[in-house]
């Protein structure tokens, strides 16, 4: 079978990272987030000579995916309590190596409007995981050991942050718009172990897995 993607959008708190990494953990491929960021972070500080020299040294290393795994996480993901401002160039870069990572490997991409990068892909499916702000500030709650109060501002804010920089980078399409998405799923109705059985059985009816395909083993693999 040929390789698929599964992007991740999620509201805070909903526990679509959790979703994303026992997806990829049962189909024994990579979770990748932070560290998409952070390669891209560096390789926009670079000169485009310089860039176009790491990468072609990057492919002929089987691709980003290779060399994404070295990298630290970004310990500034989400700037939590600042407002989205734009960098293009930062943005270009992430993209191109969401592009390389769809080429090279049956991978799940979390955020950074992965959806709408591989948007003419036809082995990608686009998930979306929301709950209600009880859901979420209780789990934000028990996750990040913070109060209530700081729970609702974390959900509020970082919230607002996604959907800035969803808003900006896809030219104007609302972040929360079912129509941007294969699925929606609703986490505390659905629950967070039926969520990925779900989108497993999604994958099987798409074609791009079959059922001996799903094994809830830990593999060792994590998000990166």
């Amino acid at each position: 079978m040929e390789n698929f993607v599964v992007t991740f959008a999620r509201g805070f708190g909903s526990g679509g990272k959790e979703i994303a990494s026992r997806l990829a953990k049962d189909l024994g491929i990579h979770c990748y987030e932070n560290r998409i960021l952070t390669l891209a972070s560096q390789l926009s500080g670079l000169d485009e000579n310089i860039f176009n020299e790491v990468n072609e040294k990057i492919r002929e290393k089987d691709g980003f995916s290779a060399f994404l795994k070295g990298l630290p996480r970004s310990k500034s993901y989400i700037a939590r309590n600042e407002k989205f401002v734009s960098d293009d160039r930062l943005f270009e870069y992430q993209s191109q190596i969401i592009r390389d990572l769809a080429e090279k490997e049956s991978c799940v991409i979390v955020g950074k409007c992965a959806d709408y990068v591989l948007r003419d892909k036809k082995n990608v499916v686009s998930v979306y995981i929301e709950a209600p702000r009880a859901f979420c500030v209780q789990r934000t709650m028990e996750n990040m050991g913070v109060t209530e109060a700081v729970a609702h501002a974390t959900i509020e804010r970082t919230d607002k942050f996604r959907s800035d920089y969803y808003k900006y980078y896809t030219k104007g399409n609302y972040w929360t718009n079912p129509i941007n998405y294969d699925i929606t799923l609703n986490s505390e109705r659905v629950g967070i172990e039926n969520c990925v059985k779900t989108l497993e059985q999604y994958l099987i009816v798409k074609g791009f897995i079959t059922k001996d395909r799903i094994k809830v083993v830990n593999r060792g693999l994590k998000v990166v």
